[in-house]
């Protein structure tokens, strides 16, 4: 494929840098610094995408990406992603785009690879989702986490204000369709960070405005949004503490797999260590020990999902102060 039909195929397939604005989409503006940060954190996503899609091989996207700062690198790569998977769900020639980044380049950014496959199926028809659906077992719910995100950053008005509810969610691992809803969930509750303008009340007040039961896991995506994404300063993380209230633990697996994207990455930000020693009382290194030894091993789907069982492993080691977890 010529140079030039990539960059047709770019500008065609990379949506605006307009969308990610805070004023198009609506989102609660803290500060200039919060806007500043967050638009950033969607720019350089787009950036990410744009460069998976016009390269002409992972090598070459791998070396743009690396050139994007620490702090937003990991974005690049999540939207590189989702470029991918475009191009593998698409009419296209070519497939295993994914997979292939996954085996390469992508393999220490998994956690935001899966995420932005999610982000892919959102754009994506449902019948072509087979075809950029992840293999992993465990990571492939996170996936899920990118499509909810997706919903509701931008259809904020039927998933956040209309609290839309998504049921009897085909997806791999989930025969019966109970836990598929549950993990985009955690995906909306992550994209309510940035709806909410990293401002600790307003995010608290929109968790607040959905049904009791899904508190949770939104909770848990407020808590991997604010340690991956930051943007609150050390009173604005105690007083999200104070809201998060009963929904500790799950907050706090969250932060827990936030900071180990980042540990696994080689991507740590000054951010990222204040949140997590703030929110867990632990070093992102001991967040990253937490996740690995809690991790199933073997993948096995029962009564619960591997992937709930993990969740709820990290949340009990956390919060219940266990050998290791605590600085």
């Amino acid at each position: 494929m010529s140079g030039s039909w990539r960059a047709v195929r770019r500008r065609l397939l990379t949506p605006s840098h307009n969308e990610t604005k805070l004023s198009t989409r609506g989102f609660h503006v803290k500060s200039p610094e919060a806007r500043e940060n967050l638009e950033t954190v969607g720019g350089t996503f787009l950036d990410g995408y744009a460069i998976a899609v016009e390269a002409p091989d992972q090598d070459a996207a791998h070396l743009r990406l690396e050139r994007i700062p620490v702090r937003y690198r990991g974005f690049a790569y999540e939207g590189a992603a989702m470029g991918l998977a475009m191009l593998d769900g698409l009419p296209v020639p070519g497939r295993g785009r994914v997979a292939e980044f996954l085996a390469g380049h992508g393999a220490p950014h998994s956690y935001m690879v899966h995420v932005g496959v999610g982000w892919a199926m959102a754009r994506l028809p449902r019948f072509r989702w087979a075809a950029v659906a992840p293999a992993d077992p465990l990571l492939r719910w996170l996936a899920l986490d990118g499509y909810g995100f997706h919903q509701a950053y931008f259809r904020t008005a039927r998933y956040v204000h209309g609290h839309h509810r998504e049921s009897a969610f085909p997806w791999p691992g989930d025969e019966t369709r109970r836990y598929a809803g549950r993990a985009i969930d955690q995906g909306i509750g992550r994209a309510l960070w940035f709806i909410g303008g990293t401002d600790p009340a307003v995010v608290a007040d929109l968790v607040d405005g959905y049904q009791a039961d899904r508190r949770a896991d939104l909770w848990a995506g407020v808590g991997l949004a604010t340690c991956y994404a930051g943007g609150a300063t050390e009173a604005e993380l105690d007083l999200l503490l104070e809201r998060v209230g009963a929904h500790r633990p799950e907050f706090s697996q969250g932060v827990a797999f936030a900071a180990t994207a980042r540990v696994e990455a080689g991507l740590l930000t000054e951010h990222s260590e204040t949140a997590v020693r703030r929110l867990c009382g632990l070093t992102p290194g001991q967040a990253a020990e937490v996740c690995a030894l809690a991790r199933p091993l073997p993948v096995v789907d029962g009564e619960l999902t591997a992937y709930e069982t993990w969740r709820q492993r990290i949340a009990e080691r956390i919060t219940s102060g266990a050998p290791g977890a605590r600085a």
